[in-house]
């Protein structure tokens, strides 16, 4: 997607997307002005427990409470689970921060988790640790 190609380094690949829009277990929040795409968040939902997949939001719209409300969504969506779990750039503090807001906590670290640049991950879980 383009949203994704203005938010990463790595960017999913249009199969990437297809294949998630037929995952039984996968949700996407989208969040639009103008009927223009500018943010999203996905999540896998599997019995109690979430993996936040992704969460995006292009670079002209943010810092305006976007990705908060994209999160709020999917907290409300995984409502009933034990936990949440995802990773971070360990470069990315705006991320964390936002993770941070909604009570997620730093539980790990994955080592060269990203690439293009190669990065550690940092592994987050709200819920049960």
């Amino acid at each position: 997607s383009l949203l994704d190609k203005e938010c990463f380094n790595v960017p999913w690949s249009e199969q990437s997307f297809l294949e998630e829009a037929n995952n039984p277990i996968a949700t996407y929040f989208l969040a639009k002005i103008d009927e223009k795409i500018v943010g999203y968040c996905g999540v896998w939902l599997v019995a109690d427990e979430g993996q936040i997949t992704n969460i995006a939001v292009h670079p002209e719209y943010r810092r305006k409470n976007i990705a908060s409300a994209l999160l709020k969504e999917v907290m409300n969506h995984c409502k009933d689970a034990r936990k949440i779990i995802l990773e971070v750039r360990e470069s990315n503090a705006p991320a964390i921060c936002l993770y941070e807001k909604f009570a997620f906590k730093k539980v790990g670290i994955r080592k060269n988790f990203y690439h293009s640049p190669q990065e550690n991950g940092i592994t987050m879980i709200w819920g049960e640790i």
